[in-house]
């Protein structure tokens, strides 16, 4: 692949990425990431024992260890890597415990995809349920909407008071840049769905890495160029669905600009028409969004001003000083900047 490109890229500047659990990588593998300057995703669900409750082998052995192996080598061989992390619903109940393991594995750009899985009631083949069904339940492993959204929230509180500017979270970066009048970043919060396509091994090309499915198939390659297949009438209507099927209640919502829906795929809880058309995390947005409000709109401000958004932890930082000076507190109390640590040991030092 990086042979044609090479070959047919005729001047244009290609950059790889390539999205990796890290069970099988090696030196080989690392010197030819280095070479042709890949970024590597590397997933990864927090320390050992969240990690090692889901991911498992086909033994029902742990891969953690394996997964730091591979972080090792991408790090001896100078590769860039981010990670990817799976918010289930046993680590969704450790959010500081996930966060501070990655920052310490040496992640400075950090990816959360909550998962919501369905098992299908319509098939004997099949064991988890297509977009469109709208009975089947959530599993087990799923997030909860209210879990997710804590989750994110206490991340947040402490990412915003230490970590600006330096460790950089998908999901905060998306709805900074909503606030800033930007596109998200990130397919789930567009306006539209549509030209993010799953192209399979033997050709087949489909709207979307959430619909591989038969009905969203566009075509194959064989038979039709990807270009004729992104402007088809099938590809642009589907691309429009996301915002023209929309109930009353996100129509109303105060966080439609950064939100749009979510993804069309977890639109299965009940709308206020009675119709399944809501989505199953919109309270864990809806909660995330009117929690960071504040401080989203200060940091947005910083970056209008031609100031970095990190500026916003020198600002909460006298706030929460000035707030303390107002009040006594106590040599062991936390300390009210948000640290962790205690009053003495901190900002009491001073």
């Amino acid at each position: 692949m990086v042979e044609l490109c090479d070959k047919y890229g005729d001047g244009k500047s290609i950059r790889h990425a390539f999205q990796t659990n890290g069970l099988v990588l090696n030196d080989e593998w690392c010197e030819f990431f280095k070479r042709h300057q890949f970024l590597i995703g590397v997933s990864i669900d927090g320390p050992e024992d969240l990690h090692d409750h889901y991911r498992v082998t086909r033994s029902k052995r742990g891969t953690h260890h394996k997964v730091m192996e591979a972080i090792k080598l991408l790090n001896k061989h100078g590769v860039e890597f981010n990670t990817l992390t799976v918010v289930n619903a046993k680590n969704v109940q450790e959010p500081m415990r996930v966060y501070e393991f990655l920052k310490s594995i040496g992640s400075t750009f950090i990816q959360f995809i909550p998962i919501v899985e369905r098992e299908t009631t319509q098939s004997e083949q099949l064991t988890l349920a297509a977009p469109g069904e709208t009975m089947s339940p959530v599993t087990p492993w799923s997030v909860t909407p209210d879990a997710y959204g804590k989750f994110l929230n206490t991340i947040f509180d402490y990412w915003v008071r230490h970590d600006v500017g330096h460790t950089f979270v998908q999901s905060f970066d998306s709805t900074l840049a909503s606030w800033l009048g930007e596109p998200a970043g990130v397919c789930i919060f567009s306006q539209r769905c549509g030209h993010a396509f799953a192209l399979e091994a033997n050709g087949d090309l489909y709207q979307c890495d959430h619909y591989v499915y038969p009905e969203y198939k566009l075509g194959n390659i064989h038979q039709a160029s990807i270009q004729e297949m992104n402007n088809s009438q099938e590809a642009i209507q589907f691309g429009k669905d996301k915002s023209e099927t929309l109930n009353q209640k996100c129509l109303d919502c105060r966080y439609r600009f950064a939100c749009h829906g979510g993804c069309p795929k977890h639109r299965f809880e009940l709308g206020p028409s009675g119709k399944p058309d809501h989505n199953y995390l919109c309270n864990a947005y809806f909660s995330h969004f009117k929690h960071t409000e504040e401080p989203m709109k200060i940091m947005a401000q910083l970056l209008k001003h031609g100031r970095p958004a990190s500026d916003i932890m020198i600002y909460l930082k006298e706030r929460a000083l000035s707030q303390s000076n107002q009040k006594s507190i106590g040599r062991n109390s936390p300390c009210p900047c948000g640290s962790s640590k205690k009053y003495k040991r901190c900002c009491g030092a001073n």
